[in-house]
């Protein structure tokens, strides 16, 4: 089993989010509320930000879970997640693997730290790979 390359990873990564804001965008339309604060006006895409999170959430996911381990980037790219012993992850795992990753990507800059794993870790895993024990491999 090979590990899936870093770069590969970064660009199928970029992939899936461009799938995602095309997949999303339709619905996030001018979503925005004026919050005004002493006469500064600021518009905030609260409906947008929870909307394409949960979209992002279950695209990961499911696609993770029932599609081989694959998201369109990483089937373009010629990965896949496994588990530890190359075999293909489970529905939970899955899971598991997209809320620790959407926890740190939500709590301010930790998934700038979730990624920086992929660098330093021999195995190349985010901490979410690390919490669910999955791998990115060569597919």
């Amino acid at each position: 089993m090979r590990l899936g390359g870093r770069w590969r990873r970064l660009f199928a990564g970029l992939l899936d989010l461009l799938v995602i804001g095309l997949v999303s965008s339709p619905f996030t339309y001018r979503t925005v509320t004026t919050v005004t604060d002493s006469g500064l006006s600021i518009e905030v895409p609260y409906t947008q930000t929870l909307l394409v999170g949960f979209i992002g959430f279950l695209y990961y996911w499911l696609l993770t879970a029932f599609w081989n381990g694959q998201t369109l980037g990483k089937k373009i790219f010629h990965l896949r997640v496994a588990d530890l012993g190359g075999q293909r992850v489970g529905v939970g795992q899955a899971a598991l693997r997209q809320v620790v990753a959407w926890v740190m990507y939500v709590t301010c800059c930790l998934g700038w730290v979730d990624l920086a794993f992929i660098l330093f870790q021999s195995r190349k895993q985010a901490v979410h790979d690390i919490a669910a024990k999955t791998l990115v491999v060569d597919s």
